[in-house]
């Protein structure tokens, strides 16, 4: 058993407490370097932290993707989600939308990429998860990938359950970002030449979970959008005036049909006081090609995903 696999199988709680006990060290001091004062935050800046050299380029309208690595130990837990999101393009968006302190949300936390980028970031994260699986996993990934003090972690809060009830329970005006990639409706029951060699193959989850509550479970694309337009909708009750949600999707294919599930959700959720502000083309440059359609139809390798940015503008 390697020194990763032997770490990844100790409970969080002892993780927790083993890094508690260890001393981060301090940089040594240069007097020789060349002091140069840092650019200071815009005081009318009530949106984040950043300085207009930070600003500027997380608005250029195309990102690339930026994950650590299949091959990396911290992506370990993250791969045995069917479709996990990156926390580090979550870290954009938390750095962005929201200041050191404030309440992050995310609907369904999967295991954890939001959550751990509330930890590295300073925020406070909520995640709710229906597969108490990947719960466990969330907790598991937060006590060993987070640096730094054992405090960044208490301060994330993953609840089991329902999002459909949890959010009745978020108190109004409480949140300051929504950010999700929920379920792309059942796309994942559809077992094609990826599927085989990326999860099959290693033996890895191929879907969410076999729960009837699951979105991922439902069988019609109208029906699964009013319903995941339904949830992010009451979610928004929580989120404050003039705040944001991102919810990140890809569209994708029904059999020759093109789905474009980022301008559904967009026009779903407008009857919600939830506008359009834009929209960031994700990247994934990392991706594999597949032969799809060969040599017979043209079939696209999708390599992005959308950052469908609203914002709430309900009043106060």
């Amino acid at each position: 058993m390697t020194k990763t696999k032997k770490i990844v199988n100790e409970p969080a709680d002892e993780i927790i407490k083993s890094k508690a006990k260890r001393k981060v060290p301090k940089p040594e001091a240069n007097d020789d370097a060349e002091i140069k004062l840092p650019k200071t935050v815009d005081p009318r800046n009530a949106l984040n932290d950043l300085t207009s050299t930070e600003w500027l380029p997380e608005t250029i309208s195309v990102w690339n993707q930026r994950g650590l690595g299949a091959n990396h130990p911290d992506a370990q837990i993250e791969r045995q989600h069917p479709a996990p999101f990156s926390f580090t393009d979550v870290s954009r968006l938390v750095r962005f939308f929201t200041k050191k302190g404030e309440t992050v949300l995310d609907p369904f936390a999967g295991v954890g990429s939001t959550l751990k980028a509330c930890a590295i970031e300073g925020r406070k994260g909520i995640g709710f998860e229906l597969n108490p699986k990947y719960v466990a996993l969330t907790k598991k990934r937060l006590a060993l990938e987070v640096p730094g003090e054992p405090s960044a972690i208490e301060k994330q809060d993953v609840k089991v359950g329902d999002a459909r009830l949890l959010i009745k329970k978020l108190d109004e005006n409480s949140l300051d970002l929504i950010v999700t990639s929920p379920p792309y409706w059942n796309i994942l029951h559809k077992v094609d030449h990826k599927a085989k060699q990326e999860r099959v193959e290693q033996d890895l989850d191929t879907k969410y979970s076999d729960d009837k509550r699951d979105l991922g479970n439902i069988e019609k694309y109208d029906d699964f959008l009013e319903e995941l337009a339904k949830i992010l909708g009451g979610a928004s009750k929580a989120l404050k005036p003039k705040k944001h949600m991102v919810v990140i999707v890809s569209d994708f294919r029904d059999k020759s049909r093109f789905v474009m599930f980022h301008a559904d959700i967009a026009n779903a959720l407008s009857k919600y006081q939830l506008e359009l502000r834009g929209i960031t083309v994700l990247y994934q440059r990392h991706k594999r090609i597949f032969p799809y359609g060969y040599p017979y139809a043209y079939v696209p390798n999708i390599h992005h995903q959308y950052l469908v940015i609203l914002q709430n503008v309900k009043k106060s």
